[in-house]
């Protein structure tokens, strides 16, 4: 076999070797993956004509009407002995409605309109597949296409509900053009409103899509869509995969929201879950024929001993139909724009990624510890998504740092767009735990943020959902605690706890969002405003509170309390990236990391940030490098008051060049008092300097 795959050739390998040579030993790995990948485009052309059909298959599978209002259902059930089709279409018969069996496994039946010609089948109505094992038992499933489920009061089984509309909601509005930079707001939308109870779809519309814009965040990111039978697995412990949650709604509610955010030039993606599905047998997909394996390994390799979930065989030809028309349905029906992809790292290793600490050494990405049937899976969805949708965003969530994640699959790589830059919200939480402020060490933070795969776009973020959720707390809460409560207005002088905590969470997400990104940045919903305590959605343990399950945007509403001023900077910086691109402008140069000053220094996109950490001096009459000659004026000023800033920087100030070299520049000048800005140079082609404290 070493031969054949000696034989495959990666039509752009040298574009990937020239960006880094040391990938050189471990070419027969490349190839034999990609060889592996090559086969499987390679059979579906065979088997199935070619995946665009193929991807389509939700077109087949579950429940389909036919132009003359035949009503035709088809499922994979390959252990099952028999199946049948009950609900309130036939008053709960068990047997009436029985399957056909077809070759591999596969079940059909199909059921004629009734004598009105209407479907056989009521919108809105109940259904439940009866699988008959070679045991002889009698299990009731919901279907794995299921487009809608429900959970009807004092159950707590989901229900699968036949979801055809008389008048399905239209997309009006077409979908934006991929953004060069990418702003992305991670958002949640049952805890979407300060209300202590699930949100809606309809809410997250009407209320929380304006502020997004008025933010200037161009992309969200929806999490917990995927219908999910226990609300505080955060969406991670998904049920139905082809049913938008209905907790929050219809299905045609999310495709309102959708084509709204499209009409307002926000994509909008979808936190998609193919890394591992819950355990549930009577509502999930574990056990839908009866036995232990269907659409996953056999125990143990078919279950996460961390997470008590199920794991998907990636080289399993109707899983594969499943998940990548799961992938395209999304597209398709409710026209995602694209994919964050969960749990890549548990996908791509046979142990998960359990116990184990990354230290970049590239024997760690190779060799029998990698499920290359899980890269294949990968490098296929891409290649698809990719193929059909040329603008679809996907971003791997990996904290492994495998290389070539976000190259092309023409190079040998899985083909993602970005990954996540998970080692920067550690760092800072690491710092705020640990550290007084004198001990912050520039020169590590600086690391942290520019130790990434350089050629494979990254998005920074200083925190997200994992970093609220209960057992940690969020930025602001860790910068200010307790004072959160009593010491936020604007009408009482600001305590030296809340002065410190305001100024460092707008430098903390300024140095993020412009040192620690490659063409994106990341922020979870209230965040921005340094919204206070932590997350923690309903469960026995709290009483089933819903107290912590939810973002107070009212706090924005009251003008004298201290998280506009939050508000206001963060809106302020995303449009100030939005006018000067520094997220797709090339990597930072940092001129200065200075120890003693606490400061940090760098020119990116034409921009220069200065930025002081120091808890008790500002700096005067400081020397920063510059690469071009010019004039200099301030942009954005963490410290104007309105805020939260002490407002010490004149803004008519102008900065002015010298021909004199310092730190590795050939331009230098005198900043009179910084504390944390951008500049931009005035002179010549609008450069322009930021300035931040």
């Amino acid at each position: 076999m070493a031969d054949t795959w000696d034989n495959v050739t990666i039509p752009e390998f040298n574009s990937l070797l020239q960006m880094d040579p040391y990938l050189k030993q471990y070419e027969k790995d490349f190839r034999r993956r990609y060889g592996l990948f090559e086969k499987r485009l390679f059979l579906l052309e065979e088997a199935e004509g070619g995946f665009d059909q193929f991807t389509r298959s939700y077109r087949t599978f579950g429940v389909n009407r036919m132009a003359d209002n035949r009503l035709v259902l088809r499922e994979w059930a390959p252990a099952a002995e028999a199946l049948f089709l009950t609900g309130d279409f036939n008053g709960w018969d068990n047997f009436s409605h029985p399957y056909e069996k077809k070759e591999f496994g596969k079940w059909e039946l199909c059921l004629p309109p009734k004598h009105d010609n209407s479907p056989a089948i009521e919108h809105n109505t109940k259904l439940k597949v009866v699988v008959h094992t070679k045991k002889g038992e009698r299990l009731y499933r919901i279907s794995p296409w299921a487009k809608y489920a429900i959970q009807s009061e004092k159950q707590v089984i989901y229900d699968w509900v036949h979801w055809d509309p008389p008048q399905p909601y239209l997309h009006i509005h077409p979908r934006p053009k991929k953004p060069q930079s990418l702003r992305i707001y991670e958002s949640h939308v049952g805890i979407a409103s300060p209300d202590p109870k699930v949100a809606s779809y309809t809410n997250f519309t009407t209320n929380v899509l304006p502020r997004i814009k008025d933010l200037g965040y161009n992309c969200i990111q929806l999490m917990a869509v995927m219908e999910h039978a226990y609300y505080a697995s955060f969406g991670y412990q998904v049920t139905s995969f082809f049913a938008a949650s209905s907790r929050y709604g219809t299905p045609e509610e999310l495709k309102q929201l959708i084509d709204t955010a499209h009409s307002l030039d926000i994509v909008v993606l979808l936190d998609v879950v193919h890394s591992h599905a819950s355990q549930n047998t009577e509502d999930g997909l574990n056990s839908f024929d009866g036995s232990d394996s269907c659409f996953f390994h056999s125990p143990p390799r078919g279950e996460h001993a961390l997470w008590g979930s199920r794991l998907f065989n990636y080289s399993s030809w109707e899983v594969l139909r499943f998940l990548l028309s799961n992938l395209r349905w999304w597209m398709e029906e409710y026209r995602f724009d694209g994919f964050r992809f969960d749990g890549v790292t548990s996908m791509m290793y046979h142990h998960h990624g359990i116990g184990k600490g990354y230290r970049g050494d590239y024997s760690e990405y190779f060799g029998l510890q990698v499920d290359e049937d899980s890269l294949v899976y990968l490098m296929t969805a891409n290649h698809v998504l990719h193929t059909l949708y040329p603008d679809c965003i996907t971003i791997a969530e990996d904290v492994s740092g495998m290389p070539a994640v976000c190259r092309s699959v023409a190079e040998g790589g899985l083909g993602f767009d970005y990954r996540l830059a998970m080692a920067i919200p550690d760092k800072w939480i690491q710092i705020l735990k640990e550290l007084a402020d004198e001990a912050w060490d520039m020169g590590n933070i600086v690391y942290t943020l520019t130790n990434r795969r350089y050629g494979e776009n990254c998005i920074a973020y200083a925190e997200s959902h994992d970093q609220s959720v209960v057992g940690d707390k969020s930025l602001a809460f860790w910068l200010m605690d307790k004072e959160m409560y009593t010491n936020m207005s604007s009408l009482i002088p600001m305590t030296p706890v809340i002065d410190r905590g305001i100024q460092l969470h707008k430098m903390i997400r300024l140095l993020t969002h412009a040192l620690g990104g490659e063409e994106g940045y990341l922020n979870f919903m209230g965040n921005e405003f340094g919204h206070p305590e932590w997350l923690d959605f309903p469960r026995k343990g709290n009483n089933e509170s819903y107290h912590y399950a939810r973002r107070q945007y009212n706090l924005l509403d009251t003008d004298h309390l201290r998280y506009r001023q939050l508000y206001d900077f963060d809106r302020d910086m995303n449009r100030t990236e939005d006018k000067y691109g520094w997220l797709a402008a090339p990597p930072a140069f940092v001129s200065a990391k200075h120890e003693g000053d606490k400061v940090i220094v760098f020119e990116r996109g034409n921009v220069l940030f200065l930025l002081n950490f120091h808890p008790t001096r500002s700096q005067t009459n400081y020397r920063v490098a510059v690469a071009s000659p010019g004039k200099y004026t301030i942009k954005l000023d963490s410290d104007e008051v309105q805020y939260g800033g002490h407002g010490r920087l004149d803004h008519n100030t102008e900065f002015f060049t010298e021909p004199q070299p310092f730190n590795e520049r050939e331009n230098s000048m005198l900043v009179q008092r910084e504390n944390s800005m951008l500049l931009r140079n005035t002179s010549e082609r609008e450069r322009e300097l930021y300035a931040v404290t």
